[in-house]
């Protein structure tokens, strides 16, 4: 879907929602909104601030996009993740379903997809319950800790045989 299509399509989305709980459609929102449909991937509350303080017309505190976040997460038109001690988020309307790999050493996260898996999460029979998205995370090292890893082991090693 087209990026303009997709983010005409989340407005509409949103003012329903707002209108349906009782929400005020403030020019903020709506260009929190945009903002969030502009990035690629993840990104924090203070990456969304930077993004969002680079626009002129727009300075937003800090309340304003956690609130403003949290009705975006009620409106199923972001997601939230917790990675270690970081909270990220990522749009969710118009995603093709992916995982993450997340270094325990450095914190990287890395998407991936995996179709096979994709299919058996999603062909698994739930009881008394109805999937509407899910979420993978898998906890590893990435290649680079892994290498330095190897690499300290060695030299330590090395050391004691002296």
């Amino acid at each position: 879907m087209e990026s303009q299509n997709v983010k005409d399509t989340v407005r509409q989305i949103f003012t329903e929602y707002l209108s349906a709980n009782g929400h005020r459609k403030t020019p903020e929102r709506y260009a929190i909104l945009d903002t969030i449909y502009s990035i690629d991937g993840h990104f924090d509350i203070d990456t969304l601030y930077t993004l969002m303080a680079d626009q002129e017309n727009f300075r937003v505190s800090r309340a304003t996009l956690y609130n403003t976040i949290i009705l975006l997460i009620n409106a199923h038109l972001i997601i939230k993740h917790q990675f270690g001690n970081s909270s990220q988020y990522e749009r969710s309307y118009d995603r093709n379903t992916h995982h993450h790999q997340i270094c325990t050493q450095c914190g990287k996260v890395t998407e991936f997809q995996n179709e096979e898996l994709q299919r058996a999460i999603e062909s698994t029979k739930l009881t008394h319950f109805c999937l509407s998205h899910y979420s993978l995370y898998i906890y590893g090292l990435c290649s680079k800790c892994a290498r330095a890893n190897k690499r300290k082991k060695k030299n330590n090693n090395h050391k004691k045989e002296k």
